[in-house]
């Protein structure tokens, strides 16, 4: 350290003193020539200090204490819990997961102060949260704990809606498959012996009384139309599963105008397909998203039959969040208030019976939730200020 400090002083004085000396001769040439070989000197005298510095290698950085290592594995498995955690220390509430910071974002809850409210008042128990993708049921856990000598709590929301909307599809599948499959072993030999019997009553022989052949055709009549029926509602628990893909919407659109655009047109009505951006993709079945959309647009068909000046509007767009939403809305009557949540089941129709004297089957809003719900997406009904139904898909 020494040679080095000694090496810093003595090019310091060289270089300072040819300074002076080209200062003091002026334009002579050989005072110049001096001051050249003073920087020179000093030059060389510094060249090998420089080496010296770079040379030197970095002292490497001590090793994080074991304390602080198993600090940050923890706040990681906090931040990548599946459910939303917070800590409550007085009232103010820290968010421990990133389900809970994703809950409080733009795309979340709707309304952020009910949720705090919610979270420092409501007791244990399951808590309906308004959101972007539509009410959704979540179940409060609260466990209070001291620390330090300062009361807190720790409180998670486990959400619920996607495993009770599971259990609802999965309780109608199996019911449909019971009922079609006692329904089908019934009909088919009524249908066998009213064939048979029809059959008998056109060999020759005494004449038939007009009555029997009448009852005997209606029942024909009936078994087929029963067993159309229950083919019918077979498909609510029959489809595949899904196979997920990017979606380009716009194509998706335009097939979707080219199917139904004329149909409205010679009713004269409109149908609008619109997305906010032409790049729109969805990571979906493209098969699946194609029959719940024409589902929803049967269903707006049927919805506007009486309706003298018919419009429809499909939209894509990005929400909040970053959530892509598909919404179908109509100018019709709209759902009959109370039965928002009923016409998701199957075998229910909200729809009265038209000019031929039958009413809706009640299985197209269950087929279009069990193949969004089967790509890991959403759909409710909302009703617009503007009146008539909309039924938006979330993903």
């Amino acid at each position: 350290m020494g040679s080095e400090r000694l090496r810093l002083i003595a090019a310091a004085l060289l270089w300072t003193g040819a300074g002076a000396v080209g200062m003091g001769m002026g334009d002579a040439a050989r005072g110049w020539a001096a001051a050249a070989v003073l920087l020179a000197l000093g030059g060389a005298v510094a060249v090998p200090l420089a080496r010296a510095r770079t040379a030197v290698p970095l002292a490497p950085e001590p090793p994080l204490p074991d304390a602080t290592l198993r600090l940050r594995r923890v706040q990681a498995w906090l931040e990548h819990l599946p459910v939303a955690a917070w800590v409550m220390e007085g009232e103010r509430l820290t968010p421990l997961s990133s389900r809970a910071h994703r809950l409080q974002a733009p795309g979340g809850v709707r309304e952020l102060a009910l949720l705090q409210h919610h979270l420092r008042t409501a007791d244990a128990g399951p808590v309906l949260l308004d959101t972007e993708r539509g009410q959704e049921r979540w179940q409060l856990q609260r466990q209070t704990l001291a620390l330090d000598g300062e009361a807190q709590a720790l409180l998670v929301l486990v959400p619920l809606e996607n495993a009770l909307e599971a259990e609802s599809l999965q309780a109608w599948q199996q019911l449909v498959q019971v009922l079609t499959h006692e329904i089908m072993n019934s009909l088919t030999p009524v249908q066998s012996l009213s064939h048979d019997a029809l059959a008998l009553l056109d060999e020759p022989g005494p004449d038939a009384p007009p009555e029997l052949r009448l009852a005997l055709d209606a029942i024909a009549r009936r078994a087929q139309g029963l067993a159309a029926f229950v083919g019918n509602y077979r498909r609510v628990s029959q489809w595949p599963a899904p196979v997920l893909a990017p979606v380009e919407l716009s194509a998706l659109f335009a097939r979707l105008e080219r199917t139904v655009g004329a149909a409205w047109r010679a009713r004269g009505g409109q149908a609008r397909f619109e997305l906010s951006a032409p790049t729109l993709r969805l990571q979906a079945d493209e098969g699946h998203l194609e029959q719940a959309l024409l589902a929803l647009l049967r269903n707006a068909e049927q919805a506007t039959a009486a309706t003298p000046e018919p419009r429809l509007w499909v939209q894509a767009s990005l929400s909040r969040g970053g959530r892509l939403r598909l919404s179908v809305r109509d100018n019709g009557p709209g759902v009959p208030p109370g039965l928002e949540r009923q016409i998701f089941l199957p075998f229910f129709s909200a729809r009265e019976p038209g000019p031929d004297g039958e009413a809706g089957q009640g299985i197209g809003l269950t087929v279009v939730r069990r193949l969004v719900h089967g790509m890991g997406g959403r759909v409710r009904h909302v009703r617009p200020l503007e009146g008539g139904a909309a039924f938006v898909l979330s993903f």
